[in-house]
């Protein structure tokens, strides 16, 4: 079976790109790395595409009208590097109907905490500040709403009692680095369907 090329959207330090391109890299992941591309041109996760050998690429919103115009040279760039999975890991731009269009049900997303609860930035923060007892990540499907695409991995992380935002998110993007290159995994096998809301994983 052909191996799926997998590339990247960015906007900070790259955390959990390198934990799927080191996967990719150690034959785990049944894929080729693709491209990088950020909307910041300070990521830290160029850094990382340089350490891997990966082409990276910069696309600057501010020099586009709209998003729409702005996501047209992502998907071009995509599309070039013969792209089957998007991965947005750590990409802090909301994307539109647009890219979804083009991509379909191949572009996923790691969020910190367990959804429906917590959408959207600052999660760890909101779930701290709520005071569960339980919070987590969450890997999905995007969708055009904001975090509400069909779910695919969840893990559950105990908020303790000495805990502070920062060290509930250190956990949380420990669990993060696990279930992303597994939901990444699933995909290039292709052993995940989605049926309405829900994501099957055939055995």
């Amino acid at each position: 079976m052909k191996k799926k090329v997998v590339s990247f959207l960015a906007s900070g330090r790259g955390s959990n790109f390198r934990a799927v391109v080191v996967k990719i890299r150690d034959g785990y992941i049944p894929g080729r790395p693709g491209i990088l591309v950020c909307d910041r041109e300070d990521a830290g996760a160029f850094a990382i595409a340089d350490e891997f050998g990966m082409k990276s690429y910069f696309v600057d919103p501010k020099a586009h009208t709209d998003r729409k115009s702005h996501e047209e040279v992502v998907v071009r760039l995509l599309r070039e590097h013969q792209t089957d999975l998007v991965v947005a890991a750590g990409y802090m731009r909301l994307l539109t109907p647009y890219i979804i269009g083009e991509f379909g049900s191949a572009i996923i997303n790691v969020h910190p905490a367990l959804l429906p609860a917590f959408p959207g930035v600052h999660a760890q923060n909101q779930a701290f500040d709520y005071g569960v007892k339980l919070s987590g990540c969450t890997t999905h499907f995007i969708d055009e709403g904001v975090d509400t695409g069909p779910i695919i991995m969840q893990v559950a992380v105990p908020v303790l009692p000495a805990d502070t935002a920062d060290s509930l998110a250190a956990r949380i993007l420990r669990e993060e680095h696990i279930i992303l290159p597994e939901s990444v995994r699933l995909f290039c096998e292709g052993r995940l369907s989605i049926n309405g809301r829900k994501v099957l994983i055939r055995e």
